[in-house]
């Protein structure tokens, strides 16, 4: 399972972007200090906004980009605010950072005093991205630029939906950045492309992102005509969805659960050696990753991994061992099949069954996914039957790359377990 950002020794990347964004809160606070806080009363509406986004944010679960979406809006709608009730505002790109960064820390000390956790990398995220945000919006609302652009009507909110959709790049590759040094936590061979990395925070956009950014630019375009009381309305339909996300979320990790508890069935039953259903997910996550399968693609192989041998309960006999690459191709198919039937009854997804049904299936009829499971669960296999070690036991999986095993697959775990020193499957 992947490491928070803040656990182990720091990598470079993560020690950059927080620097930067250290650097940066810094400077802001250090300007409003000296300069004094422009229009108190909206820096006050949207602090409380952002510290109340956050003292409601759940603690982010595995894969999930914003645990605070109100927060992130209304920073966004901070940074990206024009004029207050017809009138122009004066507070500038530093103190939209600088009340930001308040604002967290400020809902980060009853969170602290509930033992809950803080997230410093995702704290650093907000403050670069709004940053961002700001510097690219205020200087030119504030000289006149913006508007002779884009001109003071109907094409007006294109510029700061410019200046939304730069910011969301702009975050994306910095998630990007900070989710590649986090799979240095994973173990060796766990280092996923950066592009594949990328490609899924910009493909994230149009979930919560879409939302978040629609709800930042609707509520400073608000406050420019109503005044500070638009944010209490506007921002209403997102903490409604930030509910339901929430609720999202316990239902995935009760599925978790569900999954887990499953894998452990085979073991306890006899079925399986102890311990061989999480050695192959961990080590099939691994190799997806080393052959670029990131995000949501990375979750579906590791839960079908999980879950590869439940199919094997309706034996009436175990397999000695728990090796059914040793069975003949149609009882591997079977139990494969009964296995993603138990599989679609857990609520893990229609693309996790289809994994665990297709592990059996020769691999050029197979997807990546169903591949990587086929050929780590015959390694960890063989290493049980002492074939020989580690390297006798890839030596037989290359032996049968003409049919059973993708040579891809096969040299990609082969350069996992080389970085990690060849340790047998079956120990520990």
């Amino acid at each position: 399972m992947r490491a928070p950002y803040g656990s182990g020794p720091l990598a470079p990347a993560v020690l950059a972007v927080r620097g930067a964004a250290l650097l940066l809160a810094l400077v802001a606070l250090a300007h409003t200090l000296v300069h004094g806080l422009a229009e108190p009363g909206l820096a006050l509406v949207f602090g409380l906004l952002v510290a109340a986004g956050e003292l409601v944010r759940r603690d982010a679960a595995a894969g999930e980009r914003e645990p605070a979406p109100l927060a992130a809006a209304g920073a966004l709608a901070y940074a990206l605010l024009g004029d207050s009730a017809g009138r122009p505002t004066t507070h500038g790109a530093l103190q939209v950072i600088a009340v930001v960064v308040a604002a967290q820390a400020l809902a980060a000390v009853p969170r602290r005093a509930r033992g809950r956790r803080t997230d410093a990398d995702r704290a650093a995220r907000r403050t670069l991205t709004v940053g961002f945000a700001a510097v690219c919006f205020q200087p030119l609302y504030a000289s006149g630029q913006a508007e002779r652009w884009f001109g003071d009507g109907p094409w007006f909110p294109l510029f700061p939906l410019t200046v939304l959709a730069l910011a969301a790049l702009c975050d994306a590759v910095l998630a990007a950045l900070l989710a590649r040094s986090a799979a240095r936590a994973d173990g060796p061979g766990a280092l996923p492309p950066y592009g594949s990395l990328l490609v899924d925070e910009v493909r994230a956009l149009a979930g919560i992102g879409t939302a978040i950014g629609a709800t930042g630019v609707v509520t400073a375009l608000g406050v420019a005509v109503a005044g500070p009381w638009a944010p209490a309305v506007l921002c209403g339909p997102l903490l409604l969805t930030q509910v339901s996300a929430r609720r999202s979320t316990a239902v995935r990790t009760t599925c978790g659960q569900t999954m887990a508890s499953l894998a452990r069935a085979t073991e306890i039953a006899g079925y399986t050696p102890p311990g061989h259903a999480r050695r192959v997910a961990a080590l099939a996550t691994a190799v997806g990753r080393e052959l670029g399968l990131t995000g949501p693609r990375l979750t579906v192989l590791e839960h079908a991994a999980l879950m590869h041998d439940i199919g094997q309960l309706s034996l009436l006999d175990p397999v000695a061992g728990g090796a059914t690459a040793r069975l003949p191709a149609a009882e591997q198919r079977r139990i494969a099949l009964l296995g993603g039937a138990v599989v679609r009854r857990t609520g893990a997804g229609p693309e996790v069954a289809a994994v665990v049904e297709q592990q059996a299936d020769p691999y050029r009829e197979q997807p990546l996914a169903a591949r990587i499971v086929r050929t780590v669960n015959a390694y960890d296999d063989l290493c049980g039957e002492s074939v020989g070690g580690p390297l006798r036991a890839l030596e037989q999986l290359r032996l049968g790359t003409g049919h059973d095993h993708q040579p891809q697959v096969v040299e990609a775990l082969g350069r996992v377990l080389a970085r990690g020193g060849l340790a047998p499957a079956g120990a520990g």
